[in-house]
């Protein structure tokens, strides 16, 4: 074999060589940068590794009695915490707890009241959803407290934005004070029969727009303090003749009347991006002739979550109402708005109510009733909103009242 055939064989097992290192190189790179968290692909392109599901892994570490208790808000009696209020929170994990007139005497008792709760949650995953129906008018918790509100009729009547707002915030201002952080608030129902017993002057009005409007300014207000608003009564407690504390009343309307009217509002709020909906203990027969709202699949799950393409949490109204109470038990109807596709079940009154409708879900769960996906579902939607406002169980060491008493005076003044 010839001088040049030898070296161009020389040459060509060099080549083959280095060609083989920058391969293993290659491969070794690749496995370095995995390990920092991305990988390189052959087109040269960095791809980062998914990103972690932050509540997911809350989830995934929280107990089935922990998530359960997610799904509740409940009622207290007396102006103190005491051992069923203990009991609630440390055995049945309670998501929330709902306060009346009866539980608040003075600002200094209500802070009192509510920094000892808190202080009792600290121990569990998440915080707890401190709710009040604070409306306005004579649907507000707080009279003993703060100067009175005019209610939404007033506020529909004067029928300006920025005024709406002023009064959201307001509202928001005064929860805020005392350490509250959810508001069953403001009422998006339309007005439509004079002979309602339980709506009136809680709606903004009879008009369609006029409720739009200065319904959903109130809700931005009251969300500018960093207060939950959850609007109410869906699909719509408007054109009732029976008052649902009472009894269960019956509308008869067609889809097609509700879409026209009692709806508009709920969708313009969904299209804000509401944080929560109450759903009304009201039979619409032509919607389902068996189960009142609050128990309905139908209006939850199809109408709300799937036409209407809301995704957010859904509470029910008080279970303890007469039209729940006078056709079931609470344990079986808080149930049935869970298999529904309820999120928080709120029961105001009844200690025994309440374990047992825990108790009964937990049952449930277990019979294989109830899938433990759609328990985490319903959790899912529930850290979300706590995220997104970033509660937690702080504290109220400082307030000032008399600051926001004067914003108060200077509203009512305003619209003399």
């Amino acid at each position: 074999m010839g001088k040049k055939a030898l070296a161009l064989i020389l040459i060509l097992t060099i080549l083959f060589a280095f060609g083989c290192t920058r391969k293993e190189d290659k491969g070794r790179n690749s496995n370095e940068n995995m390990d920092n968290g991305s990988v390189i692909e052959e087109n040269g392109v960095i791809e980062d590794e998914e990103e972690v599901d932050e509540i997911q892994e809350i989830i995934d570490n929280m107990t089935l009695e922990e998530k359960i208790g997610q799904l509740f808000i409940f009622g207290i009696d007396g102006t103190e915490i005491d051992e069923q209020i203990i009991e609630l929170i440390q055995k049945y994990k309670v998501g929330g707890f709902i306060f009346f007139g009866d539980n608040i005497d003075t600002i200094e008792q209500a802070i009192k009241l509510l920094n000892d709760i808190k202080k009792e949650n600290g121990n569990n995953p998440l915080p707890l959803f401190l709710a009040i129906d604070e409306e306005g008018g004579q649907v507000t918790r707080l009279a003993d407290i703060f100067p009175s509100l005019p209610d939404a009729g007033r506020i529909g009547n004067i029928n300006e934005k920025e005024i709406s707002y002023e009064f959201g915030k307001l509202i928001g201002q005064r929860l805020k004070t005392i350490g509250f952080n959810m508001d069953f608030a403001p009422v998006l129902d339309i007005n439509s029969n004079p002979n309602n017993p339980v709506i009136g002057n809680r709606a903004f009005g009879s008009n369609k727009e006029v409720v739009i409007d200065n319904g959903i300014e109130v809700m931005k207000g009251i969300n500018s303090e960093n207060i939950i608003s959850i609007v109410k009564h869906f699909p719509g407690h408007g054109d009732t003749t029976v008052d649902s504390h009472i009894d269960l009343p019956i509308i008869a309307k067609s889809l097609e009347e509700l879409k026209g009217l009692e709806l508009a509002p709920f969708e313009r709020a969904i299209e804000e991006e509401v944080d929560g909906i109450m759903i009304a203990h009201i039979l619409f027969h032509e919607l389902d002739n068996k189960y009142p709202a609050t128990l309905s699949q139908n209006i939850i799950t199809h109408l709300l979550r799937e036409d209407l393409a809301y995704d957010g949490v859904v509470i029910s109204d008080d279970m303890t109402m007469g039209a729940i109470m006078e056709n079931y038990t609470v344990e079986e109807a808080a149930l049935r708005f869970f298999q529904a596709g309820g999120d928080i079940a709120l029961i105001c009154h009844g200690y025994e109510n309440m374990t047992s409708a825990f108790n009964r879900v937990k049952e449930e769960v277990y019979g294989g009733n109830l899938q433990i996906e759609e328990i985490n579902q319903k959790v899912y939607r529930i850290i979300s909103l706590k995220r997104k406002y970033n509660l937690a169980d702080v504290l109220v060491e400082e307030y000032n009242i008399e600051e926001v008493n004067e914003k108060i005076e200077s509203f009512l003044n305003k619209i003399k």
